[in-house]
């Protein structure tokens, strides 16, 4: 299979996610110095936006050129997944996590939470219609760019905080946002889903009647 540009770029931010959590792992190793632990958050910040920025790239290539492809249209959602994924599960956690703020737990499973239902969903579709069906809503885009804008306010906070003396409130609006709309892309999910599958059977009905 010959990979397009578009292809590559997100196979790099697939790959990028593995160095990405090696730094946030370090950022409040109690073993290094101050100076350390801030260069390993300020790297961290470093490859998440190119990740967050490759995100819009690769889409960019696919449609200019019209290189759309079925393994792009799986490959790209499926690399903003493992990065959200990962970077939420560290900010939530009190060896990864920003000091002072800590992102819910209760935000990162609606957020992961979606993410397995659409799994699961897939799942079925797949053995109901023996049909790959991956159809990007809406919704779901305007999810992702408030996670992936959530992921980056948080690694940002300490310094923004300094200017914005209300910036944690921004930054629970944000993620109360982000799983607010995790949790209605999921409905919606699960209802186009639902029809697709009522569809195909009545096509089924239809043409053994």
């Amino acid at each position: 299979m010959n990979l397009n540009w578009a292809n590559r770029i997100t196979i790099l931010r697939i790959l990028l996610i593995i160095p990405f959590v090696s730094c946030m792992l370090k950022i409040n190793d109690a073993a290094l110095s101050d100076a350390i632990r801030n260069t390993m958050r300020y790297v961290s910040i470093a490859i998440f936006l190119i990740m967050a920025g490759s995100d819009g790239l690769d889409g960019f290539l696919e449609r200019r050129k019209g290189q759309v492809t079925k393994f792009g249209t799986f490959l790209d959602p499926t690399a903003d997944k493992l990065l959200i994924t990962c970077a939420c599960l560290l900010l939530a956690s009190q060896r990864a996590g920003v000091d002072g703020f800590l992102l819910p737990p209760t935000v990162v499973v609606l957020i992961i939470g979606k993410d397995l239902f659409l799994l699961i969903g897939f799942v079925i579709v797949y053995f109901i219609t023996w049909q790959v069906r991956i159809v990007p809503a809406l919704i779901g885009k305007i999810a992702t760019g408030l996670q992936l804008s959530m992921v980056a306010a948080i690694l940002l906070a300490p310094e923004i905080s300094r200017f914005v003396p209300g910036w944690i409130w921004f930054l629970r609006v944000l993620w109360w946002s982000a799983a607010g709309t995790a949790i209605l892309g999921t409905l919606i999910y699960i209802r186009n889903g639902s029809r697709y599958i009522e569809e195909y059977e009545q096509k089924n009905v239809s043409r053994e009647a």
